[in-house]
């Protein structure tokens, strides 16, 4: 090979790696602003809106308007977890099951994460207004401010109640669905509201129980950081009764598939927070994470059933 040659191999080579460099880092960047947006939480978006979507109107409900709520309703929800990200990022360095966020390892700055997080929430008020109506762009702001204001801001590191209150953040895209399909808020609405609200504590407090020494380090007073296995899972069991009596206050307003499935599945639901609270008592090594987890199925199941149960219109019970 020629000198000439051997200069043109070692350009392409530079030049490919450049390439190569380039592409990794716009990956990495990606990556990081939708780590931001915390894309498993914003599931609960799509488990619930449309549920409630479909129950508000039982039989049709135009999919356009389910799309557009949805888009509205994502990046509703996006904005909120990425500026709960800019808030919380001295904690998330210091606990293990956060350090590896974007702004715990400094992948992302916090600036561009802080106008990320707003240009998402203002471009959602406007989107559903424009793509719905105007009480859902309202209730769309109402939930980012008091998620980023009174739960991250104000309550997260002051009361061990945090997620008592904070939860209702998560309970608003139920009232978003249902005011885009009816433009109101009606009763059932609110019961949907109610389930989500009530089930928020057992489902964070039995993650918080695996992880209570990161919120120890980290200065937050997370229930299961402060009080006692028992005193912790005596109220996961109360909690969990609530939601399954949220759950049957829907039954007037759906047919025998959705009832029958709320019956059955907050059967299993109390079972595991009862099985829990009694090995605690006992005083045996618990496995916390198992209820975590089986919680998302449990939301899941229920809120599916009342979509089926909504398209198929069937017949309501009284």
């Amino acid at each position: 090979m020629s000198i000439r040659e051997g200069h043109l191999a070692e350009g392409t080579l530079d030049r490919t790696s450049t390439a190569a460099r380039l592409r990794r880092q716009v990956v990495t960047k990606v990556v990081g602003y939708v780590a931001l947006t915390k894309p498993r939480v914003i599931e609960l978006l799509l488990v619930t809106t449309i549920p409630a979507m479909l129950l508000a109107h039982r039989g049709s409900v135009d999919p356009l308007l389910i799309l557009n709520t949805l888009v509205g309703g994502l990046m509703a929800a996006a904005g909120a977890n990425t500026l709960n990200c800019v808030a919380d990022a001295d904690i998330d360095k210091v606990m293990k099951r956060t350090e590896r966020r974007p702004l715990a390892r400094a992948t992302v700055p916090r600036s561009h994460a802080l106008v990320f997080g707003l240009a998402l929430s203002v471009t959602s008020f406007f989107w559903l207004w424009w793509t719905t109506n105007l009480l859902s762009a309202h209730l769309a702001g109402l939930t980012i401010a008091f998620y980023v204001l009174v739960y991250t801001l104000l309550l997260k590191r002051r009361t061990s109640q945090n997620v008592v209150w904070g939860g209702a953040a998560g309970c608003m895209p139920v009232m978003i669905g249902w005011s885009a399909v009816t433009g109101t808020i009606e009763w059932p609405a609110l019961a949907m509201f109610a389930i989500i609200f009530f089930w928020t504590p057992p489902h964070t407090w039995a993650l918080a129980m695996r992880y209570k020494e990161d919120y120890r380090a980290a200065g937050v007073p997370m229930l299961p950081a402060v009080a006692t296995e028992r005193q912790v899972t005596k109220q996961i069991v109360i909690y969990t009764w609530l939601t399954v009596a949220a759950t049957l206050a829907l039954v007037p307003v759906t047919g025998w598939l959705y009832a029958a499935v709320a019956v059955l599945a907050g059967a299993w639901f109390l079972l595991m927070a009862h099985q829990l609270n009694a090995g605690v008592r006992r005083g045996e090594q618990v496995k916390p994470l198992r209820l975590f987890l089986q919680s998302n199925n449990y939301l899941a199941v229920v809120f599916c059933a009342l979509a089926i149960d909504s398209v198929l219109a069937l017949p309501t019970l009284f």
